[in-house]
Order: structure tokens, then sequence, then C-alpha cells
């Protein structure tokens, strides 16, 4: 018994038999607790309870309680797998520690991983060269040697390939550009889709523009994405003398303001810049978007002008015809409202024909109509808004129905209406719409009751978004 005490075996089992449990039960609660936080260093503990901690157990069993010699062949294989695995944790815990978590903008986030993955392979080489070399005995000077001299053969035979990839490497870490980025040179412009080690792929109007790192590197270039609030397209229309330049300056920057493509955070300008002309600067999401927000943009403003009772062009175009209002408040407005010969004619004085173009916003969501609209061709789409700032179509109204009816107890409409096509409708001034009313209790009633559907309809929709719109035709 007393031999037992006394070999040194007996005390590497009872430490091993002991600790291993202990260092388990410490890592896993280590590892719960990173696993809770989220931390970026759960990697590394996994590695280090999964992996080296039961390996480490193992290689001291055979060398202290098996009395195993260092040098026999099970304790080199235990030995490297040891070695290989406090590498790989090495360069796992560098990884996690210093990049993964590298807040935004510092030289570490702007560090490319292709620089990590280069950076990783050398010391995995090194390394793997150590591990041979103290553990086998190996001789790996002579194949570092071959390696350095067959390195430079290979760079200077390929000395311009290398050339591109190292201003590849270069420029991926400063970064003076991403992906979607635009920028231009004397010879091009193009959006950034892929950057390579040797060339940058640039989606210009011509199609894909390959450019080498080198050449790029070589030459200056604007990048037309930073600061992301550049990305602006600059409008320039033509209206009449007569018309006031603030009241077009006013049109041309709430039409510029409804663009899809506009920034929600920035808002555009207009301004006149003499012989008539006025320039209109919108800020856009993407450079991508300038073709879209300015074919809309100039689509918008010809029914914006007309309504407004400007001249787009100097034209002279007059939508409320006479005959065309007449016709118009017959076939639509006198049904709804019940309206005699003699009332139509008293109505038509009071009336407008307007238009609004495909996509274009006929009133905003809880804004009070100053008047109320009736749909004489072309289709509205009633819209409900999300949490996110997206829209939900909860319904569309067909032509013979009306809009802007909460004008009557001024109260803001429910939900955004937006015209689906060219939109022509017949605008009535609220003084009108209620002496017609007055004398109709039954029809303010029913003005009522299509108010409180409209809203419920919006509640509706904003409850169970999934469920589709309603369509609203005639009364």
């Amino acid at each position: 018994m007393t031999d037992i005490f006394r070999s040194s075996w007996f005390y590497w089992s009872v430490g091993i038999a002991v600790g291993l449990p202990l260092a388990l039960i410490a890592l896993t609660e280590w590892q719960h607790s990173l696993r809770r936080r989220g931390s970026n260093l759960i990697g590394p503990v996994s590695l280090l309870r999964n992996y080296l901690l039961p390996l480490t157990a193992l290689m001291m069993a055979m060398i202290g309680a098996t009395q195993m010699p260092v040098h026999a062949t099970p304790v080199r294989v235990v030995g490297t797998m040891v070695a290989i695995v406090v590498l790989i944790l090495l360069l796992s815990g560098i990884r996690h520690s210093v990049f993964a978590a590298a807040p935004e903008g510092s030289w570490r986030h702007r560090v490319p991983a292709i620089f990590l993955d280069v950076s990783r392979f050398g010391l995995i080489a090194i390394g793997g060269g150590l591990i041979f070399a103290n553990i086998w005995g190996a001789n790996v000077g002579r194949l570092f040697t071959a390696l350095s001299i067959g390195s430079i053969v290979i760079g200077l035979t390929l000395q311009n390939s290398v050339g591109q990839i190292i201003s590849g490497l270069l420029m991926l870490f400063e970064q003076p550009f991403r992906i979607g980025d635009w920028i231009e040179t004397d010879k091009f412009r193009g959006r950034v889709v892929e950057v390579n080690w040797r060339a940058v792929h640039l989606k210009t109007s011509k199609g894909i523009q390959i450019t080498p790192n080198s050449v790029l590197a070589g030459q200056s270039f604007a990048n037309l994405s930073r600061p992301a609030d550049k990305a602006a397209v600059k409008v320039i229309t033509v209206f009449a003398v007569g018309d006031r330049p603030d009241l077009v300056c006013e049109m041309l920057t709430r039409v510029a303001a409804q663009l899809p493509q506009c920034h929600p955070d920035l808002l555009p300008t207009a301004i006149p810049v003499g012989d008539l002309k006025y320039r209109t600067k919108i800020p856009l999401l993407s450079l991508a978007d300038d073709g879209d927000a300015e074919a809309t943009f100039r689509r918008w403003i010809w029914y914006a002008a007309r309504r407004d009772g400007l001249h787009l062009d100097e034209a002279d175009d007059v939508f409320t015809d006479p005959q065309l209002l007449a016709h118009a408040i017959q076939t639509v407005v006198a049904p709804t409202l019940r309206l005699n010969p003699d009332q139509q004619t008293e109505m038509a004085e009071h009336a407008t024909i307007e238009r609004y173009g495909s996509g274009e916003l006929i009133l905003p969501a809880g804004a009070v109509p100053e008047a109320m609209s009736f749909i004489v061709s072309g289709t509205v789409t009633l819209t409900a808004g999300t949490g996110d700032g997206s829209q939900t179509d909860a319904a569309t109204i067909e032509a013979g129905s009306y809009i802007g009816q909460s004008t009557l107890v001024r109260h803001p409409v429910p939900g955004s209406l937006f015209a689906l096509d060219e939109v022509t409708v017949v605008r009535v001034d609220r003084d009108a719409i209620e002496k017609v009313v007055q004398r109709s209790p039954l029809l303010l009633q029913e003005f009522g009751r299509s108010i409180e559907e409209r809203r419920s309809t919006v509640s509706r929709v904003l409850s169970a978004p999934t469920e589709g719109g309603v369509s609203i035709g005639p009364p």
C-alpha cells in the first residue's frame, strides 16, 4: 500500500480523475454564460472544452500515469493533435476577440477577409513546420528554403499578375468603395458589383466594365455614393412667364417628395435659374434610381401643373372644359347627390376636373380633405401605413364612387389614396357639398356610413395584414 502512495503514476491518475471533471464543469458553465450573452468567444471556449482539454488529459495520462516514453509514437500522435488544436484555438481566439467584435469604422473592421485568410494560411504553415520539427524531429529548414526560392521565381515570372493582386489587396484594405457604390473616372461611370484580387467589376450603361486593380489604383476616381446623402438627380423644367415662381417651386418640391425613389430623410429643392427654367434637385436612395426618378417626376408634374393652373413647357392646356365638366356632373355627381338639372348647373360653378397620373398620391393619410372628389374614370387604391413605413392595400375605389367625404365632418382620411392608373375626378368644393347634404339628411347618413366603413377597413387590414383589400364601386 505504501508503494502505491510513493508511485508518481498514482498522483497523476488522481489529479486527472479529479481535475478533468472539475475543469469540464467550469468550462461548461463558462460556455453557457457566453451563449446567453451572445459573445463571440463561444467558439474558442467550445474548442477548449470539447477538444483541447480531453486531449491534454489523455496525453498527461499516457506520460504520467502509464509512464509511456515521450518519444513513443502514440505520445507523438496525441502531442501532434494537441499542438494542432492549440494552433486552431489561438487563430480562432484572435479572430473572434480582435476582428469579429471590431467597432464599425475601425481599422480592425476594415481589414478584408482575404487578408485574414492569407495571414491564417501563413500562421498555419509556420505552426505546422514547428510541430513537425519539434515533435517528429523533421528537418523543415530545407523545405522552407525551397518554398522561398520557388516563391521568388514565381513572383518574377508572374510579376504583372502579382502586381494586380497586391494592388487589389491594398485597395481592399483601404476600402475606398464598397459593393453597390457608384464610382466615376475620366472614362466611365458605374456601380461596383464585384471586387476580387485582380479586378473591379462595374455595371455601366454599356454593360459590365472590368477594370484591373492596378489601373484603377493608378488613377483618380470619385466615389459618388459617399457620403450616402449625395446621390441626387437634377431636373430642368420650363414654365410660362406668368406662373408665379414660388407656386412653381412649391409644386415641384411637393411632387418630388412623393417620388418612391426620393430619400425619405432628405428634402428636394427647386429654384428658378433664369430663362423661365427651374432646377429641381431630388435626393435619391441610390444613383441607380436616377433614370426612374426623373421619368416619374416628369410624368407626375404634367398632371400636377395643370391641377395648379401652371403652364409646364409654356403650354396652355385647360382640363376643366365646360362640356366635359357638365357631362361628368350629370353621370357621376348627380346620381350620388340626387341633383336635378338646375342643381347640376349650379354645381358646375363649384366644381373642376382634375387628373392624376398612375401611382400619384391623391390624398395622404391623416390629411383633412378640402373638397370632395367623384371618380369619373380610373381606379383609386386606399392604403394603410404599417409600422415599418410600407403601405398595404386596404381597398380599391372604382369609377362612379367618391373620395374625400370626410371633409364634411373635418376628419382626416384613415389611409393614403393613390391613383392605380390615370384617374379623372370631379372636385367639388366643401361648401357646395354642405348645401346639398343639409337638404337631405339621408345623404349625410350615407356619407357617415361610408366614412366609418373605410376607417374600419383600414383598421382591419392593419390588424390582419395578410387579408386582401376590398373593392368599392359606385354607391
